[in-house]
This record gives structure tokens, C-alpha cells and sequence, in this order.
């Protein structure tokens, strides 16, 4: 690999162009040069982004051109994830696919076995992993403070009361639409990332507003083989401000409002390395402690943000010097969850997983 790796990004909306291009940007060793969009205002804002990057209609240019590239980044439709990682993992390219990693967990397994039959590096983009509230949550759990930790409390909710015209919202179930594929990706996986894997799974997944197609409002319970219980929401109609995370333990609590900054920075035009970048409000500290009437809390200052930190190791990883940051096997284990709960809901019963 040269000094500055060649990315090829396939899809310019709001993954290709909030976040993949910019954190690529963003990384010294890393460059955009080849981005990929068969939208006409997409294209030209392509261009305008990235004067020096080519822009080309469809995958099929792209991986004729597979000799120039290092690194392909799938940030397409969720249909089309697993088709085209496993065309750059035949050409012999590295490969991020964004989350989820494919519609189903027999798909996402079948591009990690070819990844590996073929020697080719695989990630996937769990970025939340990064997140600066979902750090500082780590952080917590690492202090030791809460004592024996039972019950894990995840929200992350919005206000979208109107349904619109995209393939997260068609029924299709190829599209893997909905929002126990968009928003459960990342509750699913931070949730098994803290306390590992799940022995059973039960869920409501409803579809709520006027006309919707696939889920918009969502409650998954997990059992954790290690006897910890995670609880999880995610709603399309959540017209007020809930806790993002509250995390219970034999010791105390600790409640955390608010989202992470990150992504509403990069549409506003920060990027890493720039002041306050990750920085949460000091309003949203969480608060750890008991309050049984006399509060015994105190404020937890948030962690920085640093989405950056996925494409820095990727990087390295190229470069032979780390692992790719995310072990696609990890995302399968997410895919498998979100399966037993679509399933849980549909029958209106507990899915056993068995560890």
C-alpha cells in the first residue's frame, strides 16, 4: 500500500456522505478518490465535496478500477450489502460494510467465510461503538461503582411522525428495512459488546404511524448467558426526552441523557480535530449513584466522541499494523439477535438463542 490508501466508497446518501467520505477525509493515510452514486444531484455534490475524487455511476466502474483502490466502503442500500462485498472481496479488496451487514445472519456469514477463504480484510461499520454516551457508559462499568450490574436500559428514539419515501420504510423484507435493522444495528450490538452473548430473546415490533410498512416502534429484552437483563427501545413516536441509557446494579445507578453530537456535527461542518468536536453539552452528564430520597449522586462527566478511531485503525490494519476495529463475526451475533426478535414478535413468544 502507498502512503495514502485509495478508498472507494460505493453510495453517496446519508451513510457515503455523512459519514464514510468525511471520516476518510479525516484520516492522514486515507483519501476519497473514488465515490459512487447513480444520482444526478448526488454526483454533483460529490464533485463539489471532493474535487479530486472521481465520480462514477454504478459498482460495476468502480471494480473495474478495482486495481487503483486499497479499501472499498459498502454504504449502499441494506439489500445490496452482502452482494457487493462479496464483488470486493473477489477482486481482492479490503472491504467496510455498513451496518447492518446484511439482511439476514446467513448472508453476513457467508461474505465473513469468503473473507477469510480469501485472505481479504472485512469490517463493519458499528460506529456507535464510538459513541461519546456510549463510552462513557463503558467507563462506568469499568469503575466498578455499580457493583453487580442486572438490568441494562437502552433508548434510542425519534420524532418521525410522517413516513417517508425511502427504502428504510418499504415492507419488502429483502430491503431489511425498519427500525430494528437501522436503529436496533447499534442498541443490539452495544448491548452485546457490554455484556455479551444472549441466551433468549422476546420483542414487541409494531408498526405505529398512518400507512407504515415495516416497524417503527420497538422493545427488545435480552438474557444474557452471564444472568444480566438488557432492555431496549427504539421508536419512531417518541415525542419526549427519555434516558438514553440507565444501567442498574447492586450498588447504584447511572442515568445518561441525550444523544452523541457526531453525527449532527458533520452535517453542520465539523470535523475531528476540530474544537468541541465530540464534545457533549455539560447538561447531558449522567449521574451516577443512589437517590433513594436523599440524592447520593454525582455527575459523571461524558466521554469525547471519536468516530475517527474506526477509519485510524482501519487504516493501520492496511498497513499491516492492527486488527480491522470491528470482528465481523461480532455484527453476525447482532443479526442473529435482530432475527430472533422479529421472530419473538411475530409469535408473540420468548426465542431461546442457547448461548
Amino acid at each position: 500500500m502507498a502512503d495514502e490508501a485509495r478508498v472507494g466508497i460505493l453510495g453517496y446518501g446519508i451513510g457515503g456522505r455523512i459519514f464514510h467520505a468525511p471520516l476518510v477525509a479525516a484520516t492522514p493515510g486515507l483519501v476519497p478518490a473514488v465515490l459512487v452514486t447513480a444520482n444526478p444531484e448526488r454526483a454533483a455534490q460529490a464533485h463539489a465535496d471532493y474535487p479530486d475524487a472521481e465520480v462514477l455511476p454504478d459498482a460495476d466502474a468502480l471494480f473495474d478500477r478495482a486495481g487503483e483502490l486499497d479499501l472499498v466502503v459498502v454504504s449502499t442500500p441494506n439489500r445490496t450489502h452482502a452482494p457487493l462485498a462479496l464483488r470486493a472481496i473477489e477482486a481482492g479488496l479490503p472491504v467496510v460494510v455498513d451496518k447492518p451487514f446484511a439482511p439476514t445472519a446467513a448472508e453476513a456469514q457467508q461474505v465473513l467465510d469468503a473473507a477469510k477463504a480469501n485472505g481479504v480484510g472485512l469490517t463493519v461499520f458499528q460506529n456507535r461503538r464510538w459513541d461519546s454516551d456510549f463510552r462513557t457508559v463503558v467507563k462506568v462499568l469499568e469503575s466498578g461503582r455499580l457493583g453487580d450490574v442486572f438490568r441494562f436500559e437502552s433508548r434510542y428514539d425519534r420524532w418521525v411522525p410522517k413516513v417517508k419515501d425511502n427504502w428504510r420504510e418499504f415492507g419488502d423484507p429483502a430491503e431489511a428495512g425498519g427500525l430494528l435493522y437501522d436503529l436496533g444495528a447499534h442498541i443490539v450490538d452495544q448491548a452485546l459488546q457490554l455484556f455479551g452473548p444472549v441466551a433468549s430473546v422476546y420483542a414487541e415490533v409494531d408498526r405505529r404511524r398512518p400507512g407504515v410498512q415495516v416497524d417503527d416502534d420497538v422493545f427488545v429484552a435480552l438474557h444474557h448467558v452471564n444472568g444480566v437483563r438488557s432492555h431496549l427501545w427504539s421508536s419512531a413516536l417518541a415525542g419526549t426526552r427519555n434516558p438514553r441509557f440507565r444501567v442498574l446494579g447492586s450498588a447504584a445507578a447511572f442515568t445518561k441523557y441525550g444523544l452523541d453530537v457526531q453525527e449532527p456535527q458533520i452535517k453542520d461542518g465539523l470535523r475531528p480535530g476540530d474544537a468541541g468536536w465530540g464534545v457533549e453539552p455539560e447538561a447531558n452528564a449522567g449521574r451516577l449513584g443512589v437517590d433513594d430520597g436523599t440524592d447520593r449522586t454525582e455527575l459523571v462527566p461524558t466521554e469525547t466522541g471519536c468516530y475517527e478511531a474506526f477509519y485510524t485503525q482501519v487504516r493501520d490494519a492496511l498497513r499491516g499494523d492492527a486488527e480491522f476495529p470491528v470482528d465481523p463475526a461480532s455484527a453476525v451475533a447482532t443479526l442473529e439477535v435482530i432475527e430472533a426478535a422479529h421472530r419473538a414478535g411475530a409469535e408473540g413468544r420468548v426465542i431461546e438463542l442457547g448461548g
